[in-house]
């Protein structure tokens, strides 16, 4: 009986320690969208998937935006902007 509360519990932990980055994202509102789907498109890309990464890393202290998977010519790319909407990485996926 004590195992079949163990099991979920270890692996329930275990996800909450792989994946911590991901408390920290949230949906982009309708305003940064907007700003941002710019920024894509003046980088020559179209979508992708759009968030916030509030981290507060050294490298980013007010955090960052991140899209991945917009389409860069016929390649997936992963970019990244600033909160001032200006890139910060695009790397090929």
């Amino acid at each position: 009986m004590r195992s079949t509360f163990t099991v979920p519990a270890v692996l329930f932990l275990s996800a909450c320690l792989a994946f911590p980055a991901a408390a920290n994202d949230r949906p982009v509102t309708d305003q940064e969208r907007a700003k941002l789907e710019a920024a894509v498109k003046a980088a020559g890309c179209t979508g992708g998937e759009m968030e916030f990464d509030d981290d507060k890393a050294t490298a980013h202290p007010a955090g960052k935006f991140e899209v991945d998977d917009a389409m860069c010519g016929n390649q997936k790319h992963d970019l990244v902007f600033d909160t001032d909407f200006k890139m910060l990485s695009k790397k090929a996926d």
